[in-house]
């Protein structure tokens, strides 16, 4: 398997994380039968649990764009240094991300943020 497939599975995997420990906040915040319910008229999480959906929401926006570009990588056979590079970017700054997000460092999180989408304009720019 190649890196840039190798580093989608894993993002994957950070994603199913990341939903776990969403899941986990919003568990302690509100209560198990309350999100077992039908979720009418739920607040928004807050402090960390909110934090967390919201970097979870974050990465399933990024994941759908980061999958298009590795498929369109591999099935184009246009794997190169760049691409592999681009797709460490990304899967690295989704890790720090998620963390930074988390615990609540604002303008560290935006510059990481940055970080990951440099790894996608990387791989885009292989691939025209």
């Amino acid at each position: 398997m190649s890196l840039e497939l190798t580093l989608l599975l894993w993002s994957v995997a950070l994603t199913f994380i990341q939903m776990l420990i969403s899941v986990s906040g919003a568990i302690l915040q509100f209560g198990l039968p309350k999100l077992a319910g039908n979720r009418e008229n739920l607040p928004q999480a807050t402090g960390w649990a909110g934090r967390a959906q919201r970097a979870h929401h974050n990465m399933l926006e990024s994941l759908v764009l980061f999958a298009v570009l590795i498929l369109v990588t591999e099935l184009t056979n246009k794997n190169s240094a760049i691409t592999g590079f681009g797709a460490q970017l990304f899967f690295w700054a989704r890790v720090a991300y998620v963390i930074i997000y988390t615990i609540g460092l604002p303008w560290v999180r935006t510059v990481v943020w940055s970080a990951s989408m440099l790894g996608l304009v990387l791989i885009f720019f292989q691939l025209i």
